[in-house]
């Protein structure tokens, strides 16, 4: 189908990275197989070059916890105004030394840590993609408004949509 492309290596970084960039906050699972599943919203910090996802986290918080005993997790990030949408599973892992604190730490993130970047709490969290997937518009939100109004019109439907599975 024309709205169907699924994206591969270096392709597929570059959509988690420019999804996750422009939304920043996304909502985080953990433990997976729990109902209601524990979720709460995370600002992602960086994408790296090979797709994995950075977050800060207090050492104590729950999450840190149930990554912890699963590591499992699942990222979920929506921009309504401009149809992007992305949901990632992947594997978590916790670092609690400086230097990965350091290279993630932003001023932000001091309402968080009392101590700033030395507080004992801060860990890191790295998410590795193992499955995501993508909606966004072939052609930009204007022109996809654009398509819409004529589909309307005309019966012809095309939303202007791409969707797709990434593979990193």
């Amino acid at each position: 189908m024309g709205n169907y492309k699924d994206l591969f290596s270096t392709e597929a970084v570059a959509k988690i990275k420019e999804i996750a960039e422009d939304i920043k906050t996304c909502m985080f699972f953990t433990e997976l197989g729990v109902r209601p599943i524990p979720t709460r919203p995370m600002s992602v910090l960086e994408v790296d070059d090979k797709g994995n996802l950075w977050f800060l986290s207090s050492k104590r918080s729950n999450k840190n916890f149930e990554i912890q005993h699963d590591n499992d997790v699942q990222l979920v990030f929506a921009k309504n105004a401009d149809s992007h949408f992305l949901s990632i599973f992947g594997t978590a892992t916790i670092y609690k030394d400086r230097a990965h604190v350091e290279d993630v730490w932003t001023p932000i993130a001091k309402t968080w840590f009392e101590e700033g970047k030395e507080d004992p709490d801060a860990t890191v969290i790295k998410v590795q993609p193992t499955d995501a997937y993508y909606w966004d518009t072939k052609d930009g939100k204007m022109i996809s408004v654009l398509k819409m109004a004529v589909g309307a019109i005309t019966g012809n439907v095309d939303d202007g949509g791409i969707e797709g599975r990434l593979n990193v």
